[in-house]
């Protein structure tokens, strides 16, 4: 194959997936990034001489794509990374914990060993996980989680199906597409021993992929245009694109979906209707400082109710002895809170975290250190929701987690739509 101009419009998670496999694949690589750092929505950034993340991220095991990417940019995964078998636990150490090995059986122990759930409670859910995994982990268009799980019972729907759904989807399983979320739980739970663990990052976001990854693009000759905004896309002479007035044989607009479809609007205007159209639906992660303090384990389910916010809150200390003391609340499927402002969020989730793990737990009294909110997260991943495809026009491609795709809104569904665009644009190699 001989070598292309490739511009990638964008550096997050799936424009750096794109320009490592387009420079792997030996072609020219020029990455275009409006932000001050790659990263995206999955990033990091200084406050106060600490380096937080703009949300806690969560990767699983069946992230193939992901974590070989990170092995690309020299980002060891088993150093970044911390596996363990998928785990939900409350605040008393209560919860669903997959012991180690084939995916299938860990599951059916792993419910069998709730002890605190009546025998038919238990026996009810194995009972809908089977008949979901013979009807082939197909679910109608048109049908929610919520619809998809109403007959399980509620004991299983509010502790284990609902915080995953969440988790998984960042839209209330009564707006969530079953469709997706059962193809989630067919590629975690039931594609092979690992797939369910969880993968909590140690360091950084910055240091998982977006840092490694500029560093290993820069010194294989990749023109990295920081702090640009590319103002517009056009046709040129023999199927190619100018990019703010450069030539390219091929393009891969990697930027958030209202910029691509702004981008794309001139060329392929249904496209971009497409795209603009895709609602999203924000994160909000509360950062409480608490010295010496720990929690029951890593990531702790909490339970979540109109004056709690936080599905989950993990201890950065536990994972990562820089942040010692720091831990994240998060709170997923956040519109009323994102609109209530960070303060409110903040000063509840305090409050949340305070009566849940009670006072003796914290050695100090927690205080606030830092709120984020990341207002356009994830696509509102709702059933028969319109993406766009990744073909924009010939020599022009897209890609995003919200690109037309099995997955939700996730960094493996953005890396993924980063390959298919470079096999829509014939620039890969196998």
């Amino acid at each position: 194959m001989s070598a292309r101009s490739v511009a990638v419009v964008g550096a997050g998670w799936a424009g750096l997936a794109a320009a490592v496999r387009a420079v792997e694949a030996g072609h020219r690589v020029s990455v275009f990034e409006m932000a001050p750092r790659a990263g995206g929505r999955a990033r990091s950034f200084e406050i106060d001489g600490r380096v937080l993340d703009n949300g806690q991220h969560i990767l699983i095991g069946a992230y193939a794509q992901t974590l070989a990417l990170m092995r690309t940019v020299g980002a060891d995964p088993d150093v970044l990374l911390e596996r363990q078998p998928l785990t939900l636990l409350d605040a008393r150490g209560r919860g669903l914990q997959l012991p180690p090995g084939p995916a299938v059986p860990a599951f059916v122990r792993g419910v069998l060993a709730l002890r605190d759930w009546p025998l038919g409670e238990r026996l009810s859910l194995l009972r809908a996980a089977l008949g979901w995994r013979l009807g082939g982990f197909r679910a109608a268009p048109t049908q929610t989680v919520a619809d998809l799980v109403h007959s399980v019972p509620e004991r299983a729907r509010t502790s284990l199906i609902e915080p995953l759904c969440v988790a998984a989807l960042n839209t209330p399983a009564e707006q969530a597409s079953a469709q997706v979320f059962l193809r989630v739980l067919r590629d975690a739970l039931f594609s092979g021993p690992g797939a369910a663990d969880l993968l909590l990052p140690r360091a950084p976001l910055a240091q998982l992929l977006p840092e490694p990854a500029e560093r290993w693009l820069r010194e294989r000759g990749t023109a990295w245009h920081g702090q640009t905004r590319v103002q517009a896309i056009a046709p040129a002479a023999g199927g190619r694109w100018y990019v703010n007035g450069s030539e390219f044989d091929a393009v891969v607009l990697a930027c958030p979906a209202g910029e691509a479809a702004r981008l794309a609007q001139p060329t392929a205007p249904e496209w971009s209707r497409t795209a603009a159209a895709i609602t999203h639906e924000p994160i909000v992660t509360v950062v409480l400082q608490s010295r010496g303090t720990r929690l029951p384990a890593p990531m702790v389910a909490l339970p979540g109710d109109a004056q709690a916010p936080a599905q989950f809150a993990f201890d950065l200390g536990a994972l990562d002895a820089q942040r010692d003391g720091l831990f994240a609340l998060v709170a997923s499927g956040a519109r009323t809170w994102a609109e209530a402002g960070l303060e409110a969020t903040a000063q509840a989730a305090l409050a949340q975290a305070i009566a849940v793990f009670e006072g003796a737990t914290w050695r100090e009294p927690p205080r606030v250190l830092h709120t984020v909110a990341e207002r356009r997260a994830t696509f509102l991943c709702k059933p028969g929701l319109a993406r766009p495809p990744t073909r924009i026009a010939p020599g022009l491609a897209a890609a995003g987690d919200y690109v037309s795709g099995p997955y939700p809104s996730t960094i493996e569904g953005a890396v993924r739509s980063a390959l298919a665009a470079l096999d829509d644009l014939a620039i890969r190699t196998a």
